[in-house]
């Protein structure tokens, strides 16, 4: 158990390092994390959710989706009390194990037409060699990072939408959940 809590952590470490790049960052702008504007840490959850929910949409098949809230997190080496970004790690359950296949080509085929540009696309370097796609949408300022994982029990797709770096509005402190 402490294991696969330890492999989780450390899977939404590289998770978030790998969205956190998208093409999101205004142009002459030298921070790593790419800005999203000004909001409240509560309003910037609730849009990263809806990311969520849209792309849940875009699996196309049935199925559930798995319980999980965003949290905050900090925008590199910003001041942690103005500035942070939202995380949303979930996981997408077929009701049957040969739609996750499907799911998966059903986000890679309709992503780009929801604004989504795929930045990387295969295998991953794990034993399982889980197919893994990484997009990231301007307009939403926010980037996906989604894992097949058809070896699981039972399998699933594990989804970590990320999004750029807000700062909150003046006379406002950030709300870390």
């Amino acid at each position: 158990m402490t294991i696969r809590r330890s492999t989780a952590a450390l899977f939404a470490s590289l998770a978030l390092a790998a969205v956190a790049g998208c093409g999101t960052t205004s142009a002459g702008e030298s921070d790593d994390v790419p800005s999203a504007g000004t909001s409240t840490s509560r309003d910037a959850a609730a849009k990263t959710q809806k990311v969520s929910s849209r792309l849940y949409d875009l699996i196309g098949v049935k199925g559930r989706a798995s319980d999980g809230s965003p949290g905050v997190q900090e925008c590199g080496d910003k001041d942690r009390d103005r500035y942070f970004r939202i995380f949303h790690k979930w996981s997408f359950y077929p009701a049957s194990a040969g739609d996750l296949d499907v799911a998966m080509q059903n986000l890679k085929e309709g992503m780009p037409k929801h604004g989504w540009k795929i930045v990387e696309y295969g295998p991953d370097s794990s034993a399982n060699k889980n197919l893994t796609l990484i997009a990231d949408n301007d307009e939403k300022k926010a980037g996906v990072h989604i894992t097949r994982m058809a070896k699981r029990n039972p399998p699933k797709l594990s989804l970590m939408v990320v999004s750029g770096c807000y700062e909150v509005p003046e006379g406002q402190e950030v709300e870390h959940f």
